[in-house]
């Protein structure tokens, strides 16, 4: 809200002492929401209890500033009802998504009669990245979900080259191109086979991904501002986290097409801040909704202010919520 009406935030998110401030969006938000005054507090997923019917969290107060090694201050630890202490609740820890990720969603889903939870924690849990894109297949690049080799040799044989990826992973880890010869496809299938229970994703590789991958930023249905992520050399992968690099970028009428396409429904299931990926300018490929990024960058080359926005947003929601 504003200065003379401060919100109590709790940050659900990973260890203060690994953020990388130079790019981090969940510090962007914070920064953002600390200017309009309001409290915020840290605490992690491991410390959600729910007890006597309550959803509470051992949370410490935090301060943030923009200095790199000197970015945050904690006060002593609390015990916060996440339903009767807190205005907002943001669950921002990154994946995996795994069954700890998915009870953390169940829990803070038992607190939304009370407080806002960002992004809804239900919605969260039922739209895994690439998973509910498939409800926008007809956007995406011929896209096969499956864990049987002789399937996944078949959609390489139809496709000539193609890219392979984990179903819950994050941070571009674990993705590869296999190219038409198939050299290493069995080895890989028998890793990913290996490594995790659920299937995986293969997608036609798109040779555009060479100019970027860009990622669009959506607040509240609406589109707020896009970056394109240039991989790094002998890389397919854009991924800041792995050595991608920055770019400004406009969208290309495809791209507001998808947007326009996917912005009523994320609006509708509570997903508040969400980034798609987009290859080429017309091919999306994921739909982040756990811990989108991307907003420190968009603010530098657009000269926006997406926390702004987020929280403009935050309170447009909260306003509706006391109106009924």
């Amino acid at each position: 809200m504003t200065e003379l009406n401060p919100l109590t935030v709790a940050m659900q998110m990973d260890p203060m002492e690994g953020i990388k401030i130079a790019g981090d969006s969940t510090f962007h938000i914070m920064l953002a929401a600390q200017a309009r005054g309001h409290r915020l507090y840290h605490y992690l997923a491991p410390d959600l209890t729910f007890r006597d019917g309550r959803v509470l969290a051992k949370a410490r107060p935090v301060n943030v500033q923009k200095v790199e090694g000197d970015h945050f201050a904690f006060g002593p630890a609390e015990v916060l009802d996440l339903g009767r202490d807190v205005d907002v609740v943001w669950m921002r820890q990154d994946p995996p998504f795994d069954l700890s990720y998915i009870t953390a969603t169940h829990l803070l889903e038992r607190v939304q009669e009370e407080t806002l939870v960002v992004n809804d924690p239900g919605s969260v849990r039922n739209a895994p990245e690439k998973l509910f894109v498939l409800d926008y297949a007809r956007f995406m690049p011929p896209t096969m979900i499956a864990r049987d080799l002789a399937e996944v040799k078949s959609f390489l044989a139809e496709h000539g080259e193609i890219v392979v990826k984990p179903l819950y992973g994050n941070g571009g880890v674990a993705v590869f191109h296999v190219g038409s010869n198939g050299a290493n496809l069995s080895s890989l299938v028998e890793l990913f086979k290996a490594s995790w229970v659920e299937p995986f994703m293969a997608q036609a590789f798109i040779p555009g991904v060479a100019q970027g991958d860009k990622r669009i930023v959506l607040i509240d249905g609406e589109v707020a501002g896009a970056v394109n992520r240039i991989p790094g050399k002998g890389e397919i992968r854009s991924n800041l986290a792995v050595g991608g690099s920055a770019a400004k970028t406009q969208l290309t009428d495809r791209e507001r097409e998808i947007c326009a396409a996917m912005g009523p429904e994320l609006k509708a299931r509570g997903l508040l801040f969400v980034g798609i990926d987009v290859i080429g300018g017309e091919w999306l490929t994921e739909i982040n909704v756990t811990s989108p990024t991307g907003i420190v960058s968009i603010d530098a080359f657009d000269g926006i202010d997406t926390g702004g926005m987020i929280w403009d947003a935050i309170d447009a929601r909260l306003a509706a919520r006391a109106a009924g």
